[in-house]
């Protein structure tokens, strides 16, 4: 393996909000290289490239995911997934060049998936559907308990 370009530091990852589009509960959150939270500008296309690609709800697809808006290093990663069929995630990937975060391109196709940071979302959402949905106590669904979990720290 050649020499890594940086060591490993810690970056913040940030729930923000629940977005609200059509009969859609979105969570979003951000991580950022340099800052808090990810460029307002990275922010705002994201929700608008991401929105633009969600299907309609149907008895298989609930309405209930997550965005990731990763202000990173060199370049700018976001994704979009949501549930359903049970236990399905669908993932789609989007990069811009860190200067130009409206030029987000989708990059599923490439078969990229997401970084160690993009990672701990995802894993965590992963517990959050299997405690509130697919595994819940009570014995049903809770797609409200589920959109109450959320992830907050430096990783």
């Amino acid at each position: 393996m050649n020499k890594l370009k940086q060591p490993y530091k810690q970056r913040p990852i940030r729930f923000m909000e629940i977005l609200n589009h059509h009969d859609w509960k979105l969570k979003v959150y951000g991580i950022s290289y340099e800052n808090e939270l990810p460029n307002p500008d990275l922010i705002n296309h994201a929700k608008s490239v991401t929105l633009s690609k969600l299907p309609a709800i149907s008895d298989i697809v609930y309405g209930v995911g997550y965005i990731g808006i990763h202000d990173g290093r060199d370049s700018n990663f976001v994704f979009l997934d949501w549930w359903q069929d049970e236990n399905e995630l669908h993932h789609h990937v989007f990069i811009s060049p860190k200067d130009n975060p409206s030029a987000l391109i989708e990059m599923t196709h490439t078969g990229i998936s997401a970084c160690v940071w993009d990672l701990k979302i995802i894993g965590f959402e992963r517990q959050a559907w299997l405690d509130s949905v697919l595994n819940n106590p009570k014995g049903l669904p809770d797609l409200n308990s589920y959109l109450k979990s959320h992830l907050n720290g430096d990783f």
